[in-house]
């Protein structure tokens, strides 16, 4: 790209940058849609494929942990590589992750065993980090004020489509090739993506002086992967007295009050306590962190119901999660209408209760059911979900000043991938602690919770014995079903929270 000139704006408005008009835009702008399709694919096409890899690989009670380990370095890192991007430039940091990721990805295809895919689901994790920041923030480099709004919408319609067809791909994957194939088939865009880069999208890097809060990222990184292997380990791997949590729950605490310490004298924190001191962005982002607390059970879990449970293929499990990503791209298109008819208030908390709904109906599943239901309970959360981040969103950049914008945008999505890192940590201790309380009243001699890969991979095989198959198929319901309850509870608390939400008109909602 050509240097952008900043022409000097009028007291008490920001200085727009026009870039230069450049015939390779449309070019750059597939690679940026390109890039983004491949991370949303990955977000949502392992949860389908789950039940088979651990039907292969084992390693049931690391079930939550494929999803923490992509989820915990995208929170991480998504605030950093936007400072790298700036210090460095978009696309080398762009390129670096994309090839991160694409390491990670070939990797978890050849991986053995589930702590082996663990491990390289985390450098996967590193890689996404900094696909959706940078990929947006070139957005706006490349196009004007006036063309930004449309580009966005597009760059978020391409999420959408890649969120809704996910599930449904992840599905067609494992049942006609191999799980393995959901990690290689990101490499052709990948590659694309990156030749495209470097071949199209030219920028001149203007230094300027940052003080990246490492500190905090490390306070932060220690004491939460803490509270992870607390809440997913605790009582099923060590006992809740034992010495292992006792010295986790030391380095949770001391690490947290570290880091809130670091992040009120550092210079740019990663995360901006006096932004959570405002009311209205501290109960959108409270009320986003607990309901993405509750989406991490649908896209995971789910899936596993429909197939361990129900007994239905991977196919009709994919669509079950679809609908939640449907719905999601419904309510945000919905939301004007909504909010000029209840306020910006009303919205989230129609959102909030949506979340609520899609909950219980999860709850009162039943193994007879048709899985529409299961389709039914998502299509109500993730409409829920779609209308309240939406919500949030518009409410927390109508509420802060141009200068504080990106930093309290960035606070919403660091919330969300805050909760769904959580999330992934309490539902899985919840499963974990249910399945191995309803398998030792099961009556099965040596019966553990890896014997749950009998379940997951007997609709692939046929040689799980019928009375010991039936016998873990309703433990893996009664597990389930407690897993449920969490969500409803966290969906019941987000609501809640929406209901704190000032009456105020905001961004003329």
């Amino acid at each position: 790209m050509d240097d952008i000139v900043k022409p000097a704006a009028p007291s008490g408005e920001r200085a727009e940058a026009k870039p230069a008009a450049d015939p390779h835009r449309p070019y750059v702008f597939v690679c940026l849609a390109l890039s983004l399709f491949m991370a949303a694919v990955e977000a949502t096409v392992v949860s389908t494929a789950m039940p088979r890899i651990v039907g292969a690989l084992g390693g049931f009670p690391l079930y939550s942990w494929v999803f923490a380990a992509y989820l915990l370095p995208q929170a991480i890192t998504t605030i950093l590589y936007g400072k790298f991007a700036d210090l460095y430039g978009r696309r080398p940091m762009l390129v670096f992750g994309v090839l991160l990721f694409l390491a990670g990805s070939i990797a978890c295809g050849f991986a053995t065993s589930m702590p082996q895919l663990i491990v390289l689901r985390l450098i996967q994790g590193f890689g996404a980090g900094a696909i959706l920041p940078i990929a947006t923030t070139i957005a706006g480099d490349i196009y004007t004020q006036n063309e930004r709004m449309k580009v966005q919408g597009y760059l978020s319609s391409v999420w959408g489509f890649a969120a809704l067809i996910g599930p449904l791909v992840g599905g067609i994957i494992v049942q006609t090739l191999s799980w393995r194939w959901i990690f290689w088939i990101n490499v052709p865009f990948g590659a694309l993506t990156v030749i495209g880069l470097l071949t199209y999208y030219r920028e001149h890097v203007h230094h300027r002086d940052h003080k990246l809060d490492l500190a905090g990222a490390a306070y932060f990184t220690v004491s939460i992967t803490a509270l992870l292997l607390i809440v997913i380990q605790g009582g099923h791997q060590w006992p809740w007295n034992s010495g292992p949590i006792y010295a986790l729950a030391a380095a949770f605490l001391i690490c947290l009050v570290l880091f809130l310490w670091q992040e009120n004298r550092a210079p740019e924190p990663i995360l901006s306590l006096s932004l959570w001191r405002q009311r209205l962005v501290a109960i959108c982002n409270a009320a986003t962190m607990i309901a993405g607390m509750g989406i991490i059970g649908v896209g995971a879990l789910i899936p596993t119901y429909v197939q361990g449970v129900m007994g239905a293929s991977a196919i009709v499990a994919g669509f079950s999660v679809t609908a939640l990503s449907i719905a999601w791209s419904v309510a945000s298109g919905m939301f004007g209408q909504v909010a000029r008819l209840v306020g910006g208030r009303g919205a989230a908390q129609v959102g909030g209760a949506c979340c609520l709904l899609g909950g219980v109906v999860f709850w009162l599943l039943r193994a007879d059911w048709n899985p529409f239901f299961p389709g039914l309970g998502s299509f109500l959360f993730g409409y829920g979900m779609g209308m309240l981040t939406t919500t949030s969103t518009v409410m927390i950049q109508s509420s802060v000043d141009w200068s504080k914008r990106g930093s309290a945008t960035a606070s919403n999505i660091f919330s969300r991938l805050l909760g769904s890192t959580l999330g992934v940590a309490i539902l899985g201790g919840v499963l974990n602690n249910s399945l191995q309380r309803e398998l030792a009243g099961s009556g099965m001699a040596n019966v553990t919770l890896d014997s749950m890969r009998e379940v997951l991979q007997s609709h692939a095989d046929g040689r799980v014995d019928p009375q010991q198959f039936a016998l873990l198929q309703h433990a893996l319901d009664g597990g389930l079903h407690q897993t449920f309850i969490a969500v409803v509870t966290v969906s019941a608390i987000a609501f809640f929270i929406t209901l704190f939400l000032p009456r105020r008109s905001i961004g003329g909602y």
